[in-house]
């Protein structure tokens, strides 16, 4: 009787341990109202980093601390981006740091590399000046075919999925691959076709990117831009001009509306007004229609355009300067009467 009663007493003994364990252990440990977020663990952190940054989120970090230790987390610590949920458990935190979640990475608009590195370096590990540096190494520019003012046209918008703590250098060889991938055998074809390697392709499309937002017109512009160059005519390309200046003005927040005369005179490469053939390099990062549009040009013979005034958003197309200079003036005369100076 004694020896039952002795087995019954430790079976409830045993029974309370499983209970204050599974309480202590297995129900909410977190300390945040959001019902997920990320935390990020720097390379090279060790497990006292790992407790410094979670620790916010964490409600009893000696709890966690326990469940590391047996599940062998603090000699195994990783680098990376780990999804924390509303309502997990020590156990689960713990084994959520063993999870690097990928980051989807999306970039376009942006108008040069600096700006670009920037959007980055708020996504992944590696600040702006790593990831500048690295575009910009000189064995990776010259063995590639790249030049530090035209590297810019190696990066295609869009969303990749990489880890939070990709180093920069397995980043540049990502794009890289992505750039080569994109210059498929139909495409070099074509730019082959039009006597112009894929860099320059991209050079004339960011112009064409950022004279109309309209899929529509991209072809036409494009076809302007190389009857242009056919014909040694200067590109003469605003969207050039408003790049010199505000590289000039080393402020690229700026919002220029308006070419103005004395503008088309300043000392720039990227001035093609002054400068014939093609800005060293992109002046932004054209989008996939702007690139396919140089690509497979409208075939016409105009050689100049203008901002419509009845169709807004669009342009006015011309084969000569005569009728190229009425709609011209109608623009600047629109421009006059809005109040636009700049």
């Amino acid at each position: 009787m004694n020896k039952n009663k002795i087995i019954k007493g430790l079976g409830i003994v045993f029974l309370v341990v499983i209970l204050v364990v599974f309480v202590k252990f297995f129900t909410s440990d977190t300390n945040f109202e959001q019902n997920e977020m990320y935390v990020e663990i720097p390379t090279g952190s060790n497990y006292d980093a790992v407790e410094k940054i979670i620790s916010p989120y964490v409600k009893n970090m000696s709890d966690f601390e326990i469940i590391a230790k047996l599940r062998s987390y603090q000699n195994h610590v990783k680098p990376g981006r780990f999804l924390f949920k509303k309502g997990m458990n020590a156990f689960q935190l713990v084994g959520a740091m063993r999870r690097n979640v990928p980051v989807k990475l999306a970039f376009n608009n942006q108008e040069r590399l600096e700006n670009l590195c920037e959007r980055l370096s708020s996504q992944i590990e590696p600040d702006t000046t790593k990831l500048l540096a690295t575009f910009r190494d000189t064995v990776f520019l010259q063995k590639n075919g790249f030049t530090k003012d035209n590297v810019f046209s190696m990066f295609l918008p869009n969303t990749y999925e990489v880890y939070w703590n990709i180093s920069a250098e397995k980043f540049r060889e990502k794009m890289l691959k992505e750039y080569n991938r994109f210059w498929n055998k139909d495409r070099i074809a074509k730019a082959e076709a039009l006597n112009m390697t894929p860099v320059q392709v991209i050079t004339l499309a960011s112009i064409v990117h950022k004279e109309s937002v309209k899929k529509s017109e991209r072809p036409i512009i494009a076809g302007v831009y190389l009857n242009r160059l056919k014909q040694g005519m200067p590109l003469q390309a605003d969207p050039t001009v408003i790049y010199a200046l505000k590289l000039r003005d080393n402020n690229f927040d700026q919002i220029i509306k308006r070419v103005l005369y004395n503008d088309l005179f300043i000392n720039s490469p990227y001035n093609t007004y002054q400068k014939e053939g093609l800005p060293p390099g992109p002046i932004a990062m054209p989008d996939v229609d702007a690139i396919d549009a140089v690509l497979s040009p409208a075939q016409h013979n105009y050689l100049y355009f203008c901002a419509s005034v009845e169709r807004f958003g669009y342009h006015e197309f011309a084969a000569t300067m005569a009728q190229h200079s009425i709609n011209a003036k109608k623009y600047a005369d629109w421009l006059n009467a809005q109040g636009t100076k700049r």
